[in-house]
């Protein structure tokens, strides 16, 4: 198996590195605040609005309206994305929103106000509890698993049959760093319109801007833990054969450009679908 080399190449190309807010020694209350202002600030960019037309695709294909948002954090970008796609795509979704440490309040606060589906309890993304089915998406945030754990997660996908797309802004370039010097003023832009309001965000935004600080080195921090298209190709090299399709690129457009990578398997053809094609084919 050529594999554990592979992942130890990628491992060694990517920075090893850990996030503050990502890491269990982070106060609760203060990933909170940070995933809130994620979310916001993604809200008020819309900078994934660009792969809406892509992700459609490729969930047609796939057969599905069904959407599992792994590592959600506060809601991320789906308050607009579900948006645009009943809007724009003519093409409604459900879409059930899960995390690792989730931020109950705001996941109850999205679902309530747009209608999303949000999972109270602690869902790892490298293990998807059984009957929870649907496209896989994840956001910004594929870059906090190791290769090992990268695989891993996308092996399921393949294995269960279901499709998985992974977005990042993030990158391993000076340019994507230098954009991240502009987080901190975001979050202190979007903070006064963050529902539901509390004296806490205040706090540790502006007075002690904890928050703002956290966002900034931990932006950093994901450009050099980023995945490049070639970790990509690696990543996915010999998982799922012919039954299973991959899609690795850049897509431009917005402000930044969003590296994605989709997944999705294969629809067998039916036996009146066989039948169909043979008529076909002897006319």
């Amino acid at each position: 198996m050529v594999y554990p080399a592979m992942l130890s190449a990628i491992a060694m190309r990517r920075q090893k590195w850990f996030e503050f807010h990502d890491h269990r020694l982070y106060p609760g209350f203060l990933r909170d605040l940070v995933t809130d202002a994620l979310e916001a600030i993604w809200n008020y960019t819309n900078s994934y609005r660009v792969i809406v037309p892509r992700l459609r695709a490729a969930m047609e294909d796939a057969g599905t309206h069904q959407i599992v948002d792994l590592c959600s954090g506060g809601g991320g970008p789906w308050i607009h994305l579900q948006e645009q796609f009943e809007s724009a795509e003519n093409y409604p979704i459900n879409v059930a929103l899960t995390d690792k440490y989730p931020n109950e309040k705001a996941l109850a606060q999205s679902g309530l106000s747009l209608g999303l589906e949000f999972y109270s309890a602690p869902v790892d993304a490298r293990e998807i509890p059984v009957g929870l089915n649907g496209f896989r998406t994840i956001f910004s945030t594929f870059h906090h698993f190791n290769p090992v754990a990268a695989r891993a997660i996308l092996a399921d996908a393949v294995e269960r049959r279901q499709g998985i797309a992974i977005f990042e802004a993030a990158k391993r370039s000076f340019r994507t760093m230098l954009a991240t010097s502009m987080v901190p003023l975001l979050s202190w832009r979007v903070t006064p319109g963050i529902r539901p309001f509390r004296w806490s965000r205040i706090l540790w935004t502006y007075l002690l801007p904890v928050v703002p600080f956290t966002l900034f080195v931990d932006g950093v921090l994901s450009s050099l833990r980023a995945y490049s298209l070639e970790d990509l190709r690696e990543l996915t090299e010999g998982l799922g054969g012919g039954e299973y399709q991959w899609e690795i690129g850049e897509q431009g457009g917005g402000r930044i450009g969003i590296t994605y990578l989709i997944g999705k398997p294969l629809r067998s053809i039916a036996p009146d679908e066989h039948l169909v094609s043979a008529a076909l084919a002897d006319r």
